[in-house]
C-alpha cells in the first residue's frame, strides 16, 4: 500500500488550501483514515481523522471549524480542506491508513498502517 499525499504549499494567513491523499495498492474502503502534521522542531501530532464509513469525524481542537476531513471511496482518495490557515498551522502533513478494526476514528499514529510521505504546509503571517 502507498499513499500519496499533494496539495501543500506557501499561502497566506486567513487563506486555505486542500490536501489531498491517494491510495495506491489497496482500496481506501474499509479503511479508517487520519491526518497527522509535524512542525519543525516538534512531534507529530494528530489533526483529524475519519471512520471507515465516512460517517464519524474527530478533530484536534486547535483545527476544529477550520479543518475538514472528507473521503471518496470511489476515487480512493482523502481530503482535508483547511480554511482560516494560521502560521502555527505550518508543518509537514501526512495521512495515514488503517484497516479494520476500529469504530472510531483513531487519533494516535501506533494505530496506523500506512503512511504517506508528506506534504508541505507553511502559512506566512
Amino acid at each position: 500500500v502507498q499513499l500519496q499525499a499533494s496539495g501543500g504549499g506557501l499561502v497566506q494567513a486567513g487563506d486555505s488550501l486542500r490536501l489531498s491523499c491517494a491510495s495506491s495498492g489497496r482500496p481506501f474502503r474499509g479503511a479508517a483514515l487520519g491526518w497527522f502534521r509535524q512542525a519543525p522542531g516538534k512531534e507529530r501530532e494528530f489533526v483529524a481523522a475519519i471512520t471507515s464509513s465516512g460517517g464519524i469525524t474527530d478533530y484536534t481542537d486547535s483545527v476544529k471549524g477550520r479543518f475538514f476531513i472528507s473521503r471518496d471511496n470511489a476515487k480512493n482518495t482523502m481530503y482535508l480542506q483547511m480554511n482560516s490557515l494560521k502560521p502555527e498551522d505550518t508543518a509537514v502533513y501526512y495521512c495515514a491508513s488503517r484497516y479494520g478494526g476500529v469504530y472510531t476514528p483513531p487519533k494516535k499514529g501506533d494505530n496506523y498502517e500506512y503512511w504517506g510521505q508528506g506534504t508541505q504546509v507553511t502559512v506566512s503571517s
